[in-house]
């Protein structure tokens, strides 16, 4: 059923509380986890500006990859870079080229009008998707 599952994870507490429901689906399951972490970046003046360094990234993807194969969980990390803003087509993106069966994310639990004003990636990742999205609060 759940024979690959995409975890998105910013370093939240929010996508923090996702990663134990990630391990639990693919053990339960004999699936596998892919961590992804999207990695922004903002063009500028000045030329291309990190939201965050390669090594914060790597840092925390490594983390929850160890934290996961910690509980005998099938996991792999990644780590795409994209301009400041694209990270739900990055998300979708990666689901469709590693053929997922599931998306698992943390969001706020923002309300519709606070979404119409910030944007919520949770939000447009559940919209857009080919493939069941379970958004963990």
């Amino acid at each position: 059923m759940f024979e690959r599952i995409l975890l998105a994870v910013d370093g939240s507490e929010h996508s923090a509380k996702a990663i134990p429901v990630a391990g639990d689906l693919a053990r339960r399951y004999g699936g596998e986890v892919i961590v992804l972490h999207i990695r922004e970046h903002e063009l500028g003046f000045a030329g291309d500006v990190d939201v965050e360094t390669s090594k914060e990234a790597m840092d925390l993807v490594d983390d929850v990859v160890r934290m996961l194969k910690e509980e005998d969980t099938s996991v792999r990390g990644e780590i795409v870079r994209v301009p400041l803003g694209q990270t739900p087509r990055a998300i979708l993106d990666t689901a469709k080229a590693e053929d997922v069966n599931l998306i698992l994310m943390g969001t706020r639990g923002l309300s519709d009008w606070g979404r119409l004003l910030m944007g919520s990636v949770a939000h447009k990742v559940v919209h857009l998707a080919e493939v069941p999205v379970l958004v963990v609060r």
